[in-house]
């Protein structure tokens, strides 16, 4: 499975709604719907900066990461940028034959 790695940023309206609503529920849910599409959640953290939150997932393909994202992002609460990961050992396999 491909692993990514989701920098995620509230927007005004997420700002809005986070005092509303239980926000760990609502990421737990968040990650139950996703985990019922294909993908899996290694590790969520709360971020001081730029962006608000960082996830890290698997999905079994880029089509079901990019349908899942999609989905994610139609209510509005946030923006999120993707990063496709590998790891060292992919790394190494994919270098192993360049000059």
């Amino acid at each position: 499975m491909s692993k990514y790695i989701l920098l995620i940023t509230m927007t005004e309206q997420g700002t809005k709604n986070i005092a509303k609503q239980d926000a760990p529920q609502q990421i737990e849910e968040t990650t139950k719907i996703l985990e019922a599409a294909g993908c899996k959640m290694i590790d969520h953290y709360i971020l001081m900066g730029e962006y608000d939150f960082l996830a890290i997932f698997e999905a079994e393909s880029d089509e079901v990461m990019m349908t899942q994202l999609l989905r994610m992002n139609a209510g509005g609460n946030f923006t999120t940028k993707t990063l496709k990961a590998f790891t060292m050992k992919e790394f190494a396999e994919m270098v192993k034959d360049l000059p």
